[in-house]
């Protein structure tokens, strides 16, 4: 879907982690889409272009200072405290049985908040994402390192002036088609994170706060989470290896397959939705039709 199309069916709701901006596509089972640390809610609109629909309703939110929701002054950025941001969203919406799919360091929220509220799934799905101790993934801690030495808000927002540089700076290796990539898109997702010194800084506070230790504190609940799980990976990614994926199968025990995508990279998501929505399509449907109420 086009930005202008997607951006009239935006909305803001107040929760108790504050306000939150989010698309929300279609009528139906709920389809709930997390992004990761430098994205927004765009990363899915070519997998929400192709399943929303009467039957099926697609949301997608902002995760604080990004995309259009703000950032609370002081206000805790783990991904322990940005899973509890995901359940304030769904309590605000009265979403429950939601079908939860989820992205890059949106798969470590997830994963934190299937753990801790696998009464609100319906199932769950899992792309390239944070795993166990790989967070922050090794290729991607320089990054962190720069934000921890202060040095990463005023070099980003230098780097704004020329957005071809910025995005493969920021996003050239998360990309497999890079040149293809939409500038006003990535213009999109680096502006509310790094666009002024201000908003650099929360950024750089958000970095140095990923920490492994969230993920290791839910680990035992993963290792019972029977919620049905579907994990489909891209094999090109520099961040997370194809072998996190059967880390997963290992670990959560509602894990029904695990497909993976040759050569795609961490947004393929965005790059390759076609190589994801079947597979969402088939892993809802094969649950439902289980339900004794299907």
């Amino acid at each position: 879907m086009e930005l202008q199309e997607l951006d009239a069916h935006r909305h803001t709701v107040t929760t108790r982690s504050g306000d939150v901006s989010y698309l929300d596509v279609g009528t139906g089972p709920v389809a709930l889409f997390v992004h990761g640390v430098g994205t927004n809610a765009y990363l899915w609109r070519n997998v929400i272009g192709a399943v929303a629909r009467p039957g099926r309703r697609c949301v997608a939110l902002d995760l604080p200072l990004h995309g259009r929701t703000p950032v609370n002054p002081g206000q805790d950025l783990s991904v322990a405290a940005l899973a509890s941001v995901l359940d304030d969203f769904c309590d605000a919406l009265g979403l429950t049985g939601v079908d939860l799919v989820a992205n890059d360091t949106g798969g470590a929220i997830a994963q934190v908040f299937a753990a801790r509220h696998p009464g609100r799934l319906a199932t769950l799905a899992l792309t390239n994402c944070d795993v166990s101790e790989n967070l922050p993934p090794e290729a991607f801690k320089p990054v962190v390192e720069l934000a921890a030495a202060g040095e990463l808000a005023p070099s980003a927002l230098a780097l704004l002036d020329d957005i071809d540089t910025a995005a493969q700076v920021s996003f050239g290796d998360a990309y497999e088609f890079f040149e293809r990539a939409d500038r006003a898109v990535i213009r999109g997702y680096l502006e509310p994170c790094v666009g002024t010194i201000e908003r650099g800084r929360e950024f750089e506070r958000l970095l140095t706060s990923l920490d492994a230790g969230d993920l290791a504190a839910v680990e035992p609940e993963l290792r019972m989470l029977s919620v049905p799980t579907l994990v489909v990976w891209g094999t090109g990614d520099a961040f997370f290896d194809v072998s996190w994926a059967y880390w997963l199968r290992d670990t959560i025990p509602g894990v029904t397959r695990v497909v993976t995508i040759d050569g795609a990279r961490l947004f393929f998501p965005e790059e390759r939705p076609m190589d994801l929505v079947p597979h969402l399509e088939q892993h809802w449907a094969a649950v439902r039709s289980a339900s004794p109420a299907a």
